[in-house]
């Protein structure tokens, strides 16, 4: 049975999150409820953007982790995985269909920028 004792969490809010969690002997912990694990970056949840038909005045929860099983849309999986992302909340002004970023690497969340093109996203 293993014990998990936190001294030292860090939560760092920025263009990427940083979440680090450290034992008393400094050892990183790894949440055992996530096989992702912390991280700094947002998981690669698809080398393409989602074609997506928003509703006019309907509000959308865009994955920012890319842990969610329901892409693009957040269902509640950073919570446990990755405590330091938060979805991206939004509301279609007019009802039309959107490119949505899938590699969560974009520049102009939620919106694809066509990051996920670029090599680093593709070799991954």
């Amino acid at each position: 049975m293993a014990v998990w004792v936190l001294v030292r969490c860090t939560v760092k809010i920025a263009a990427v999150v940083q979440l680090r969690c450290r034992s008393v002997t400094g050892k990183l912990l790894l949440p055992a409820f996530c096989s992702y694990g912390t991280t700094t970056v947002p998981k690669i949840a698809a080398k393409h953007p989602f074609k997506v038909t928003l509703e006019a005045e309907k509000k959308y929860s865009w994955c920012s982790c890319g842990l969610s099983e329901k892409q693009p849309f957040c269902d509640g999986s950073h919570k446990k995985c990755a405590p330091g992302f938060v979805p991206v909340r939004f509301v279609a002004d007019e009802s039309k269909t959107v490119l949505l970023c899938g590699c969560k690497q974009t520049k102009t969340p939620p919106y694809c920028d066509g990051t996920h093109k670029e090599e680093f996203v593709q070799k991954q």
